[in-house]
């Protein structure tokens, strides 16, 4: 989108709610918290501020609607398709070996979750990078969306 005509000190109070969604990294659900707090307090005075802060969070609500529907998908069919192939008594006893879950073995449904799995971990790194470039474009002015959104907050 197109640069528009705001203040530095309203550039860098966005760009300042963009990063602190990679809070999570240090506070549990502080890619919620923070991103809430800091919006909040400012969304009033300024369009630019509050267009960013729905942006983000609409963002970060987008990621955990995704990341809770491919952990669905994939915890269940591997732990299926893993106790599938070994018996509980094998596992008491502690005979559970790694041969019995062979290429032989190894269906369909194992193959989804693993890619499911292989999903997560590119949307996390994809969502780290995202928010990064997201700070980068706001702080140059822009209106930034981010891609496969879904808008919660409108």
């Amino acid at each position: 989108m197109e640069a528009v005509l705001t203040s530095n000190r309203e550039k860098n109070y966005a760009t300042l709610i963009h990063l602190s969604a990679l809070t999570k990294y240090f506070i549990p659900f502080g890619n919620y918290i923070l991103p809430i707090v800091l919006w909040g307090s400012k969304k009033d005075s300024s369009e630019f501020i509050d267009y960013n802060g729905k942006n983000v969070l609409n963002f970060q609500l987008s990621m955990l609607l995704y990341s809770l529907v491919l952990l669905i998908v994939s915890i269940p069919t591997l732990l299926f398709s893993i106790f599938n192939n070994v018996s509980f008594n094998e596992i008491e006893n502690g005979n559970f070996l790694l041969e019995k879950l062979s290429n032989g073995n190894v269906t369909g449904i194992v193959v989804v979750a693993l890619v499911a799995v292989g999903l997560f971990c590119f949307m996390k790194i994809a969502e780290f990078f995202l928010i990064i470039y997201g700070a980068i474009k706001t702080n140059e002015g822009e209106y930034f969306n981010y891609p496969l959104t879904i808008n919660f907050l409108k």
